[in-house]
């Protein structure tokens, strides 16, 4: 099989209501890493959060490399590749750093972040997702949209025990309430998806001051209109929630395989 490559871009705007922007992304091409994170806390501690994970994550993948042979410190679980190992790794290490930030300085006390990954693998044609929170990943494939990763909200989780709420119900539990967080304690549990990519695949990385201003169909056409033109893609998509009220910040990295 030939491998494939990638091309890929990020934007981050404040949006139209807020005074400053908590959100950071990073787009590491030489690892062919990718990740959103969407900070929370007092007074702008909310972007310390999410600018330290996504500098936590940086700094672990320039210092390791899956040959080696070191065991990083996850949960001993083997059902994990060395590839996802060192991705849930990163992860959970910038969540350490942050709690540990968190704890030692008052003017940051309670700070988190969500964040959201995704790892390119050549060899293998696979595309690692982890995450923690409710950022995002999506996988554009011809005229299909499909989220990839599951809200840490309160609502999912209730939706999780409960599957037969009704409407009703569900409008009386409140929709921006996450249940999982980097930050909020030393461990964390981190999602990890996998899956096999195909040419011409775009995977959307984001925040929820994306989706939450911008219905699933909508990325969808904007992605597909905007098409190897990943930069355009991205500023359409942040212009679009804009447009629709821009109540949170928005951040967006948007990924396309190429052969």
């Amino acid at each position: 099989m030939r491998p494939m490559n990638f091309i890929a871009a990020g934007l981050s705007d404040v949006g139209l209501q807020r005074e400053h922007n908590e959100d950071s992304f990073c787009i590491l091409s030489e690892h062919r890493l990718f990740v959103v994170a969407d900070g929370m806390g007092g007074h702008r501690a909310g972007d310390v959060a999410s600018r330290m994970a996504t500098t936590e994550m940086t700094a672990f993948f320039d210092a390791t490399s899956v040959d080696d042979g070191i065991e990083w410190p996850t949960d001993d679980d083997s059902r994990l590749t060395p590839t996802q190992n060192r991705l849930v790794s990163a992860v959970k290490l910038a969540n350490q750093r942050i709690f540990q930030a968190s704890v030692g300085n008052r003017s940051v006390q309670g700070m988190g972040t969500t964040v959201v990954g995704a790892l390119f693998t050549r060899a293998d044609r696979k595309m690692h997702i982890a995450h923690v929170g409710d950022s995002r990943a999506y996988r554009v494939r011809e005229a299909g949209i499909t989220q990839l990763t599951r809200d840490h909200s309160l609502l999912n989780d209730y939706l999780l025990v409960m599957p037969n709420l009704t409407d009703g119900q569900r409008e009386r539990l409140p929709s921006n309430v996450i249940t999982r967080a980097l930050g909020m304690q030393d461990g964390v549990a981190v999602d990890l998806f996998f899956e096999s990519v195909e040419p011409g695949d775009v995977y959307v990385l984001c925040s929820d001051g994306l989706n939450g201003m911008v219905s699933d169909d909508r990325i969808l056409g904007i992605v597909n209109g905007a098409g190897a033109d990943v930069e355009a893609a991205c500023k359409a998509l942040i212009a679009e929630a804009n447009s629709n009220g821009g109540e949170d910040n928005i951040t967006v990295v948007v990924v396309r395989i190429t052969e």
